[in-house]
């Protein structure tokens, strides 16, 4: 037998001996009259003098972090919702029962607990107990409590262990609920409706990736996962809804790294009658704000940078090329990124559009660590923008990098419905020429356009990537709770958890 199989079996036999004394080893509803945070926040009230006037009692629950057993008495630490409690156990205050269920208990079982609050000598907050409550049994060892969990992997296919071993991971995701329940508040303030649309699409689009592909067997369809909400809430647009917004579930297949996920979330807002330079000032606003209810304050540090989300600096995509271009010998005009030649002597491309977007990202993205707005996207990459009027080769378009990596992209909509056909018709002969996330044809997008959308602004900001830079993590695994993986290779818990039966 295995080390983690005596392990099982030893914990098996605890099971047994929890019914023996009476207890359910997985227990039903316990009603606490207190949650260990509530009790931690207020820390300060109860003092030694204070509770002696007035004894405060309290019926609390909560997962068993260490035990310190001493002959007749024990003390032990609940947690429960990030919040520590200790809890005093002494053999004359309890029944036989419940002092014998103490003495058995393991890290990581889950109990309750009734009792009243007291300082011990030291001074340490906790609760005299006078009945105990068994609510479920932990059959696996939890990870070693001075150094939690540490191998990345497991902390990301076994995130609940991750949760449970390191404090601070639990912070993160408080961290990105706040994000995202800042952005949907200050929306909401502003008029904006909240929707749905479908993740099921019978024709993808709105951006430029390759999609995943199911199918559904009563209509004998193909369909794909929607790679973004964009054209369904312009449709919305369209029908009156001047001002929308969603958060949604957006899937890409496309390579995995420390900024990409195939499966991501992003918060997409539509309002009409205004343009890219109108979001840009409610960009700057939301993401400020964001940063101020996440964090109280609006910088925060990612990789030993202070990232100020309060100051946002604003850059053409051409004056970005000039001011990062990396030789002073070399260094262009912004005459010289204008010149189709020029570009296409440092660029590798078949357009002079395309060839700045490359040298852009060549030269000036990975520069961009402080939050900054890049504007004037070719319209080559911009199928969906409004050409500029001063200079049609550029598009209202605008994206918001941090980071060294992109988080936002926003840009005036095009409304007119024959231009939009003719930039389909270029993403078209795009993808003819071996660029497999151009934008496809749609035909019924075309048609809700033809019935007149007023002048609108768009944006997508990316919550997994804004939620890296709010907490300080450099990949986005660390901020998403279930990250892709590949399948275990090896047999796995599964095949352990299958030979209970045998140990019982």
């Amino acid at each position: 037998m295995s080390l983690e199989q005596d392990l099982l079996a030893q914990r098996l036999e605890r099971v047994r001996e929890i019914e023996k004394l009476g207890f359910a080893p997985y227990g039903h509803r316990f009603d606490a009259s207190h949650e260990l945070p509530a009790i931690t926040a207020r820390a300060d009230e109860y003092t030694a003098e204070a509770l002696e006037a007035n004894p405060v009692n309290v019926k609390i629950c909560g997962r068993l972090q260490t035990i310190r057993r001493m002959g007749k008495a024990g003390f032990a630490n609940l947690e429960q919702g990030g919040a520590k409690l200790q809890i005093y156990i002494k053999k004359d205050d309890v029944s036989e029962a419940a002092y014998e269920l103490y003495k058995g208990l393991d890290l990581g079982d889950i109990i309750g607990c009734e009792g009243f609050l007291f300082r011990t000598r030291t001074g340490e907050l906790s609760v005299h107990v006078k009945t105990l409550t068994f609510l479920a049994k932990t059959l696996l060892a939890m990870p070693e409590k001075f150094h939690g969990l540490e191998d990345t992997e497991t902390r990301y296919r076994q995130r609940y262990l991750d949760l449970l071993s390191n404090p601070e991971v639990r912070e993160i995701f408080v961290k990105r609920a706040k994000t995202v329940s800042s952005l949907r508040r200050q929306l909401d303030a502003k008029g904006f409706i909240e929707v749905e649309t479908p993740m099921l699409q019978s024709q993808y689009g709105g951006a430029a990736a390759r999609p995943f592909m199911t199918h559904h067997n009563t209509l004998d369809i193909d369909l794909y996962l929607r790679i973004a909400p964009e054209l369904n809430l312009k449709r919305l647009v369209v029908g009156g809804l001047d001002r929308v917004y969603e958060i949604n579930r957006n899937f890409r297949n496309e390579g995995i790294s420390t900024r990409h996920n195939p499966e991501f979330t992003m918060l997409e807002f539509y309002q009409a009658y205004t343009d890219y330079l109108g979001l840009m000032d409610l960009t700057c606003e939301l993401l400020k704000q964001t940063a101020l209810d996440v964090n109280g304050a609006t910088v925060a540090e990612w990789d030993g940078h202070q990232i100020d989300l309060g100051q946002i600096r604003r850059y053409t995509m051409r004056e970005a090329v000039v001011e990062f271009w990396p030789d002073a010998a070399t260094k262009p005009s912004l005459d010289n990124v204008r010149d189709a030649d020029w570009l296409k002597q440092h660029g590798h491309k078949t357009s002079a559009g395309e060839n700045l977007v490359e040298i852009f990202e060549r030269v000036a993205e990975h520069h961009l660590i402080q939050p900054t707005i890049i504007y004037d996207f070719p319209v080559e990459v911009s199928p969906l923008a409004m050409r500029k009027p001063s200079e049609p080769a550029l598009t209202d378009r605008f994206e918001v990098y941090a980071c060294g990596m992109e988080i936002g992209n926003a840009f005036t909509e095009l409304n007119d419905p024959q231009e939009q056909r003719r930039r389909f018709d270029m993403q078209l002969g795009m993808r003819e020429r071996g660029d497999d996330e151009a934008h496809q044809m749609d035909e019924d997008y075309v048609r809700a356009l033809s019935y007149g959308m007023p002048p609108a602004g768009g944006e997508g900001i990316g919550i997994d990537r804004l939620a890296m830079i709010l907490t300080g993590q450099k990949s986005i695994r660390d901020v998403i709770l279930f990250p892709l993986l590949r399948p275990e290779g090896s047999i796995g818990l599964a095949e352990q958890l299958r030979g209970l039966d045998r140990l019982v």
